[in-house]
């Protein structure tokens, strides 16, 4: 391969983050001989022996390594690209430090490795004192190890070099009087290729003015190091969309062009797909071939067929095995504390004929976990992935959509709301139904949502599995939040005090999609309710949050009741009325303000539920004028019944009054239960978080939640959502322990 000439395009493993593994750089280099790439650069930052140890040889079994992968590149018709990254803290006037850059590339090169380049990216401008003594600058330091190393390696065809402004926005004063730069391009030694990222770090376009630009200061074509699919800057975005914003003419004003794609390699079929379209469209319009309109590079149908592509990869036969998803196990991750025996019995029975299962003829594992086989992503659920998860500069349409609907629905809720007080209707350009209407699709895109999350969980391989997972939870997480939101301004019950969310830029927070989401919930700016990391055993159990329907009292009443019963360690006994247990514990929220209280269901039914109270000084009165009496009617002395008059006598010391100094910074109250069958926390969580939004929408500035200090496990959960002890041995029960966040 004649490197001096060739249009170097292909793949840089650049990012900070995990590096990737052999067989998936294997698996890689089988890609790019398909797509017609030419050329791997590895470069990976976390590499301690490329980056913080670059002094360090490699061991004996290292070079094993890297001889393989250099072998393996030249077997698929790849140029291996070594980059080593001394820049953190060589000394550029030592001649040690020089000798062991010298050793380590020397190294590299016996292994058979004919391609080099030295980065010298994300460090200090400073010089040392010995090096500010023998060099008139940063750039002349850089230049003159560049250039000796070059010639120390024979003065290879490929040599690349990245300088410390390696993009428009880094520049001083700018790209054209950047005296940096200008040394650079006057000194450097004229066959090493320079580096460049575009206009800024990740450039949404590369465009041909700004590519003369620094064309002519560097007095020679540069090559981009590109760094449109790059997610290592926020774990929560990821991006499967096409490569875009680079027409193929520019080709003529570039050395190569790397792609320095996402950290999770399973994500990157799609950008290095049509980043071969883009290679190849370019390649054959500089032999003059396919001019017309129809043959040019068109993103979106690049991605037509690199989706065709992908649908076939990932509908490949998994490997022998199976996803296992926990289902019916009392494991550790669990907020409640044991689940009664009998009614775990009866949401297995339920397992076994739920429409979403696939029957009885399932594999079980021992333990009491479900395996489910594999079911391939739909072409739509997979278009619906990747517009989810686009590019960093641009949504797809199912997100575009899905953003756009929560705005407006926000902006137009007064339309459904019973305490609009808004005054007569001038002239209403938008109705009720539409509103409702336009409900239903934000909801519908959501249960997508929830959809894909079980659909990639259980029918794909593990290592797709592994790389994506994070990411389709975390939107699924966000999406169960604002489905509940949306559910609950469909209700009427808001009195819009709150609704806006945190007013923000596009672009400028992290979290992709699901940050933009959470941030234009009212609660989106407590970051702590959204981030958290994803659960070790994946679930492709469906959930749904929605607000409390009368119709769910009694499955409300039977799991209250059970969670008690298991908690107390006698799951047989059963109190003298079947409703005493959830009058006492649910029962004044549900009756008195069932607009805060939120419901979560799996494929089986309830499986927890969240109940809130907006003010409590008014909530007390109310008890004792309107639900005590009730109470004491449905359980009369006469019936003689001890235990129906204890639980009575509780009732009554539950409504105790809290101090005003807890009342006046945390006015709002909740109370949690959830099934210990859940594998996924997570969406206990965002149970939670449901109710919170509904507290802050109408006006909460605080909520607090009281429990037994012996609740280890519902502790610690609301302890890493926020909540802070605030009072103990003072609240209503003596023993009782008092929470509380600000909203």
């Amino acid at each position: 391969m004649d490197g001096r000439s060739e249009f170097l395009c292909g793949v840089v493993e650049g990012f900070y983050g995990r590096p990737w593994s052999m067989e998936q750089r294997k698996v890689l280099f089988q890609w790019m001989q398909r797509w017609e790439l030419n050329t791997y650069l590895y470069g990976p930052k976390d590499d301690l022996k490329h980056r913080l140890l670059w002094r360090e040889v490699y061991s004996p079994e290292e070079e094993g390594q890297l001889r393989t992968l250099i072998v393996e590149s030249e077997k698929r018709g790849l140029r291996f690209v070594y980059s080593l990254s001394p820049g953190q803290d060589i000394v550029f006037s030592s001649a040690c430090d020089l000798s062991l850059l010298k050793r380590k590339l020397r190294q590299v090169s016996k292994l058979g490795c004919q391609a080099f380049a030295i980065l010298f990216d994300d460090i200090d401008h400073s010089l040392c004192q010995a090096d500010s003594q023998a060099f008139s600058s940063f750039a002349h330091a850089q230049v003159s190890v560049a250039n000796e190393i070059y010639r120390f390696l024979g003065e290879p065809p490929v040599f690349l070099f990245c300088p410390t402004e390696y993009c428009g926005s880094l520049c001083s004063p700018s790209v054209s009087k950047s005296p940096y730069l200008m040394t650079v391009g006057e000194d450097l030694l004229p066959n090493i290729s320079i580096i460049w990222t575009g206009s800024k770090v990740i450039s949404r376009e590369l465009s041909v003015e700004g590519l003369s630009e620094v064309q002519s200061v560097l007095q020679r074509p540069p090559l981009v190091w590109d760094n449109l699919h790059a997610n290592d800057y926020d774990s929560r975005r990821l991006f499967l969309g096409p490569f875009k914003g680079r027409y193929p003419q520019l080709a003529t004003q570039l050395r190569g062009l790397l792609l320095n794609p996402n950290c999770e390699f399973e994500a990157n079929y799609i950008p290095l797909h049509t980043l071969g379209t883009w290679y190849r469209t370019g390649r054959e319009e500089k032999k003059g071939k396919k001019r017309d309109e129809e043959h040019q590079y068109c993103p979106e149908m690049a991605l037509s067929t690199a989706l065709h592509d992908w649908m076939e990869e990932l509908s490949q036969p998994l490997q022998p095995g199976c996803v296992c998803v926990c289902v019916c196990v009392g494991g550790t991750q669990k907020i409640s504390t044991q689940l009664d025996l009998n009614y775990g019995e009866e949401r297995e029975k339920k397992l076994h004929n739920n429409q979403f299962q696939q029957g009885p003829g399932q594999p079980r594992s021992p333990g009491g976990v479900l395996c489910v086989g594999k079911a391939p992503l739909s072409e739509s659920q997979i278009r619906l992935l990747v517009g989810l998860h686009y590019l960093p500069h641009e949504h797809g349409p199912s997100a575009q959509r899905l953003l756009q609907d929560l705005t407006w629905l926000k902006e137009h809720c007064h339309l459904v709301s019973a305490n609009d007080k808004k005054g007569p209707p001038q002239k209403v350009c938008v109705s009720a139904e539409e509103w409702r209407g336009r409900a239903a699709g934000f909801l519908g895109v959501c249960e997508e949502i929830a959809a894909l999350h079980s659909s990639v969980v259980s029918g794909v391989s593990k290592a797709v599995l592994y790389d994506l997972y994070p990411y389709v939870w975390d939107l699924r997480n966000t999406a169960l939040v604002a489905k509940a939101f949306i559910c609950w301004l469909g209700c009427g019950t808001t009195t819009g005090a709150e609704l806006l969310g945190v007013e923000s830029e596009p672009w400028v927070f992290k979290g992709g999609v699901s940050g933009e989401l959470q941030m234009l919930l009212p609660i989106g700016s407590n970051s702590e309710l959204f981030s958290h990391p994803p659960p070790l055993f994946p679930t492709s159990r469906l959930y749904n949050i929605r607000p409390y329907h009368n119709k769910d009292k009694a499955e409300l009443y039977c799991m209250v009741r059970q969670l008690q019963q298991g908690a107390q360690g006698s799951p047989n006994s059963s109190p003298a009325h079947p409703d005493l247990i959830g009058d006492r514990c649910l029962g004044p929220c549900l009756a008195l303000c069932p607009e805060y209280s939120m419901v979560l269901e799996d494929e089986l039914g309830v499986c927890g539920c969240v109940l809130g109270v907006v003010d409590v000084r008014s909530f007390a009165k109310r008890c004792q004028t309107c639900w005590m009496p009730a109470m004491r009617d449905k359980y009369p002395p006469r019936t003689g019944h001890a235990n129906s008059q204890e639980v009575l006598q509780q009732m009554e010391e539950d409504q105790g009054e809290y101090p005003d100094s807890l009342l006046y910074h945390f006015p709002s109250q909740l109370r949690l239960d959830a099934l210990p069958d859940l594998v996924d926390i997570s969406v206990t969580r965002c149970l939670l978080t449901a109710l919170l939004t509904a507290l802050k929408a109408n006006g909460s500035h605080g909520v607090f939640c009281e429990m037994q200090p012996t609740d280890r496990m519902r502790l610690d959960f609301l302890t890493k959502l926020g909540f802070l002890e605030i009072i103990r041995g003072e609240a209503r029960h003596r023993e009782g322990v008092v929470l509380g966040r600000l909203l």
